[in-house]
C-alpha cells in the first residue's frame, strides 16, 4: 500500500509541475504538451535500467534452488505416472 501512495504522490507532484509550467508560460506550450511523452519515455528507460541492475546483482538462493529441483523431480514423476515421456537429453 505504501508503494501505491508513493506513486500517487509522485504523479500528483508531476501533474502540478506540468500544469504550473503550462499556466506560467515558462516553457513554450508546444514543448510543455510533450512533457508527458518525455516522462513516459524516461519512465521506460528507468524501468529497463532497474531490470538490468536487478539482473546484474541477482541474489543466489541455494535453498530455493533445492526446492525448485525437488518440484521439478516431483513433476517429472507425476508426468511419468500419467504416461507422458519427459526425457531430457
Amino acid at each position: 500500500m505504501k508503494h501505491i501512495l508513493k506513486i500517487l504522490e509522485l504523479l500528483v507532484t508531476i501533474s502540478a509541475i506540468w500544469i504550473g509550467l503550462l499556466q506560467a508560460s515558462i516553457v513554450s506550450s508546444s514543448y510543455a504538451w510533450l512533457l508527458p511523452v518525455y516522462l513516459i519515455i524516461l519512465l521506460g528507460c528507468y524501468g529497463l535500467f532497474m531490470v538490468g541492475v536487478g539482473l546484474m546483482f541477482f541474489p543466489t538462493c541455494p535453498q530455493e534452488s533445492h526446492l525448485l529441483q525437488k518440484d521439478i523431480a516431483e513433476a517429472k514423476d507425476f508426468l511419468k505416472r500419467e504416461g507422458i515421456d519427459v526425457n531430457s537429453d
